[in-house]
């Protein structure tokens, strides 16, 4: 799939991964609709960094007339919908059985609305405009990329909800390819291991130098624009489908 003058969706394009994202996909001149549900302010600033071909559509992902307004707005403003990249996620570090009790079951509800809840829901939209859409000389019609994390394969304790909702886009993504396959769609996930992120940004300096030390090679965290180097890969090669690819110098996460 060509990048340059195709339509790409973004969430969670404010800030983090989705940001890096979508910076990147308006570098190699694609028309990018920023979806997020960050203060307009924010959403307006990554607008107007990138300039043309960039709209900040302020949308909840988990909500369905909400996230299919922003599709359509994408659609209305740049044309067919070729690229989707699902990057809007959030975490909550609770243990099934704590010192105060069991899980915030309303805590766990949540986790799993945003994180894959609002990626099938995207997902499910988007499918269904890039199906509209004519044909590339492949037959390609769109590419999907799901974000998951490496917390699906190695959850550490405290992160029941968090790893339930990545590993279930990561089963998601074969039924899904499959499916989609008649349309010409591609669907593929990428599992980061431990980035720079606003999310990490809340764990303290000396502990994020400690999960930086435990990654194999690099020894660092990981950067924001080398995931969002990996959707490019994705998005241009067109043997790439069905995959959940990790991204994550070869950690292998302990219990804690």
């Amino acid at each position: 799939m060509k990048i340059e003058n195709a339509t790409a969706v973004v969430t969670g394009a404010a800030s983090g991964l989705g940001l890096a994202t979508a910076r990147a996909l308006h570098a190699r001149g694609a028309r990018v609709a920023l979806l997020d549900l960050a203060p307009e302010d924010a959403g307006k600033a990554v607008e107007k960094e990138l300039g043309e071909r960039a709209l900040y559509l302020l949308a909840d992902v988990s909500d369905g007339p909400s996230a299919q307004r922003a599709v359509e707005a994408a659609e209305q403003a740049f044309g067919p919908v070729r690229i989707l990249v699902n990057c809007a996620g959030i975490a909550v570090a609770q243990k099934i059985l704590g010192k105060e009790g069991p899980h915030d079951l309303a805590a766990f509800a949540k986790v799993i609305a945003v994180n894959l809840t609002g990626t099938f829901n995207l997902m499910r939209l988007c499918a269904a405009a890039m199906a509209r859409a004519e044909p590339n000389e492949d037959g390609e019609r769109g590419v999907i990329v799901n974000t998951a994390s490496i917390a699906a394969f190695d959850g550490q304790i405290g992160q029941a909800a968090y790893a339930a909702s990545k590993g279930a886009i990561v089963s998601m993504t074969l039924p899904a390819a499959r499916e989609l396959a008649r349309n010409g769609i591609r669907v593929l996930t990428i599992a980061p291991g431990i980035f720079e992120t606003p999310m990490l940004a809340k764990v303290p300096p000396a502990a994020r130098a400690t999960l930086a030390a435990e990654v194999p090679f690099p020894s660092r965290l990981g950067k924001p624009e080398e995931f969002a180097a990996l959707v490019q890969h994705i998005v241009e090669n067109p043997m790439l489908n069905g995959e959940t690819i990790r991204l994550d110098g070869a950690l292998r996460m302990g219990r804690q």
